[in-house]
């Protein structure tokens, strides 16, 4: 920044560089001083150079040429004056420029300094809004994290450990009136058309000196076809039972009767060994056909499951139950069906293996949520896979390289076709 003052009023203002060389430019002082100086130099040595011719003269041509150059002088310094008078106003009026100038730049800052204040309050504010948010969205999402953690936590325990709460509740109450009232209330109202009743019926086979039976079956039928039906054995010991059984104790009755009863699966839900966490979520019985231990909180998921599983499967049963009517060779169409089944089998013990990780990333730390949200992500997808094989059974890929079923099927088809729909 340059300060420039006014030589007639001796104000002083202050330009930044640019505007001091534009009126250096424009005011060249020191310049104009040095022509004025040359100017006079010129001047006087043409004097000196006169009075040297002059002094040869006479003393009257000495006086009027020392007259005219007295007018000449007088003229010249005129000139000066008025030359003078001009570059104060002109640089007056260029202080006054520089000066609006000044002003207007101050006035333009000061505006852009306004705007630039008010952004930075509109940020500001924003910002203060965005951290109110950010604070009630994390409040929430700890609020909403701290009731899933607990809830999850209350899984563990219930997971780990039977004797608690829940357990305290159905051991007080009976284990099978508990099973019945969670079927009443949870799956009677979307579910009409199927049978949950206790097994009263006590069957003996050749060699066996005493019959035996189940504690419920549960079957679903669709156009008198099955959809699905279990086998269901439930449980229960007190803590003060002296000798404790283990699950192991009741698979093979539990395959009998299933088997007297003609159902397709066989479910235990047991409370039985609470300490091995070998047996939380749904537990697929090696060595035994369509058989599953549960505890209870699992015994309305299992039916789902295993309706749904019926229901994806359920065309291809009517048309077994068709097949057998007409006592055609089948053969090859169960051994399908049965491929299918076990199929389905291995991606239930997949889902259950996932689901036991799960239980045991709990168990490890409930910081380890998300790993175990992504486990049973994992489960889903081969709950879905299994899905996905329900849908993709037709009686097509059933009856592929069997010609004789292939044929009789197509055969009824055209003979149902011909009767009509009255005569079905």
């Amino acid at each position: 920044m340059k300060e420039i003052k006014c030589p007639k009023c001796g104000t002083a203002i202050t330009v930044n560089d640019a505007d001091f060389a534009d009126i250096l430019s424009q005011v060249r002082t020191e310049e104009f001083n040095a022509e004025l100086d040359r100017r006079v130099a010129e001047v006087q040595q043409l004097e000196k150079e006169k009075e040297a011719r002059k002094a040869a003269e006479d003393a009257a041509r000495h006086r009027e040429a020392l007259s005219a150059k007295d007018q000449e002088i007088a003229a010249l310094q005129q000139r000066i004056d008025g030359w003078e008078q001009n570059k104060g106003l002109e640089m007056e009026a260029m202080r006054l420029k520089a000066q609006q100038a000044v002003t207007d730049a101050v006035a333009k800052k000061e505006e852009e300094i306004r705007q630039k204040e008010a952004e930075i309050n509109r940020l500001v504010t924003a910002a203060a809004a965005e951290r109110q948010s950010v604070s009630e969205r994390e409040q929430a999402m700890a609020a909403k994290f701290q009731a899933e953690k607990e809830g999850l936590e209350k899984e563990v325990e219930l997971y780990k450990n039977f004797k608690a709460k829940r357990s305290v509740k159905l051991l007080g109450e009976d284990l099978e009136q508990h099973c019945y009232a969670q079927y009443n209330q949870m799956l009677l109202p979307v579910m009409p058309g199927a049978t949950f009743e206790k097994d009263n019926e006590s069957v003996r086979e050749d060699g066996e000196t005493s019959g035996t039976k189940g504690d419920f079956i549960f079957r679903l039928k669709e156009d008198g076809v099955d959809v699905v039906s279990i086998m269901f054995e439930m449980k229960n010991e007190s803590d003060v039972t002296a000798t404790k059984h283990r699950n192991a104790d009741f698979y093979a009755k539990l395959d009998s009767d299933r088997k007297k009863k003609d159902c397709e699966y066989a479910v235990l839900v047991s409370m039985l060994e609470l300490d091995n966490d070998g047996f939380s979520g749904i537990n697929v019985v090696p060595g035994y056909e369509k058989m599953y231990m549960v505890r209870p909180d699992q015994f309305i998921p299992i039916i789902t499951l295993l309706v749904q599983s019926g229901k994806k499967s359920l065309d291809a049963r009517k048309q077994l139950v068709d097949a057998k009517n007409r006592s055609i060779d089948l053969t090859n169409f169960e051994d399908q069906l049965i491929a299918f089944k076990d199929a389905f089998g291995k991606n239930v013990v997949n889902a259950k293996k996932k689901y036991d990780e799960a239980i045991e990333g709990i168990d490890k730390t409930i910081k380890t949520m998300e790993a175990i949200k992504k486990a049973l992500q994992v489960s889903a997808g081969h709950l879905d896979a299994a899905e996905n094989k329900v849908e993709g059974l037709t009686i097509k890929k059933l009856t592929k390289g069997n010609d004789t079923v292939s044929a009789l099927i197509e055969e009824a088809r055209a003979k149902k076709a011909e009767e009509g729909p009255d005569e079905q």
